[in-house]
């Protein structure tokens, strides 16, 4: 049996959802690249896993193609191949009525969430197709916000519901290459994004509500499982959520 680590990039890796993915990551074995706007908050991941000779901390802005370019060479160049990619650095706007988003708002949303997204998977895939052994896994973070929307979060909203047509189209070309690519939809994890939820936040008919949250751990465990399966099977979309979020029903 090899050695050899498989390789992983996690884009929005100092905090949140990145952060615990990128640790369980390394718990079970990957090579881990880091990429995040904060230099020291990457660092202190790479300090924290288990084996930090094998994470790679490079401050990356996702919406700019010359960083997200220098972050795959700078994983290439230090660890010869590239096996999964999480594409999972995400912001929200403020929640106004959108209306009164400016456009700043609206593409600076659009550049993290989506092109940002874009921009990384085609530098995977210009990496996967070539390597020896070829293929590779691609997961993309979609959230609960794909499905169905938050008040007065149009821009968080319509980039969520685009992931999903990103990861459905790269599903279909990456197969050529032996690429898969599935998305992860979660509700309420108990990061700095969403703790919001535990002091309440507006429902669809207008109430305050608190809403349970769920441990950050949990999935990071599934983002394990669906690195962890071989090429030939694929965990297309998969929603990870606290049991009791308003969610599945009628409000």
């Amino acid at each position: 049996m090899s050695t050899t680590p498989k390789v992983a990039i996690v884009t929005g890796a100092g905090s949140g959802i990145g952060k615990a993915a990128s640790l369980a990551l390394a718990r079970a074995g990957f090579a881990v690249g880091l990429a995040g706007r904060r230099k020291d908050a990457l660092a202190a991941v790479a300090k924290a896993a288990p084996n930090p000779a094998l994470m790679l901390a490079h401050p990356t802005d996702v919406a700019d193609p010359a960083s997200v370019a220098s972050l795959f060479a700078a994983v290439k160049a230090k660890f010869g191949r590239l096996d999964l990619l999480f594409n999972n650095a995400g912001i929200g706007a403020p929640a106004i009525p959108m209306e009164d988003l400016t456009f700043e708002q609206w593409k600076a949303v659009v550049d993290i969430n989506l092109t940002g997204s874009f921009l990384c998977t085609q530098a995977a895939i210009r990496i996967m197709k070539d390597q020896s052994p070829r293929g590779g896994r691609i997961i993309n973070n979609g959230s609960i916000s794909a499905h169905a929307p938050r008040p007065n979060s149009v821009p968080y909203t319509a980039t969520k519901h685009a992931i999903t047509g990103l990861t459905k189209s790269t599903s279909l070309d990456g197969r050529r290459y032996d690429i898969a690519c599935g998305q992860i939809d979660i509700g309420n994890a108990a990061t700095d994004m969403a703790m919001r939820m535990a002091s309440g936040v507006p429902q669809a008919n207008g109430e305050i509500a608190i809403e349970p949250l769920m441990d950050p751990e949990h999935v990071a465990d599934t983002i394990v499982h669906m690195a962890s399966l071989p090429l030939a099977s694929n965990v297309q979309f998969v929603t990870i959520m606290a049991t009791k979020m308003p969610f599945v029903g009628r409000g």
